[in-house]
């Protein structure tokens, strides 16, 4: 059976704004890559390794990797702790 991971994707430290984030991806985990002989590289001959399927919703994701027999792991994102400052906060110490 195909195994897959299920998660949304987390902003790199470059990036400010959450508006591309919104979506949850499905990605493939491929057993037993092998290293390539000529360029060293790893690889497989698994071609859903190279598959991400995306959704909108968390349960859409989970309804596809039920309707079609993949085993999944759900990985919940984490929260964002925002701790909200006055301007004035820089001048009061």
């Amino acid at each position: 059976m195909k195994k897959a991971k299920i998660y949304k994707p987390s902003k790199t430290a470059m990036q400010s704004g959450l508006k591309k984030f919104d979506k949850w991806i499905i990605e493939f985990i491929t057993e037993k890559p092998g290293i390539n002989p000529l360029m060293g590289w790893e690889s497989s001959s698994d071609t859903y390794s190279e598959l991400n399927l995306e959704f909108k919703t968390k349960e859409l994701a989970i309804e596809y990797a039920k309707k079609n027999k993949i085993d999944y792991e759900l990985i919940e994102p984490k929260t964002r702790k925002i701790n909200k400052k006055s301007y004035a906060d820089n001048f009061t110490k």
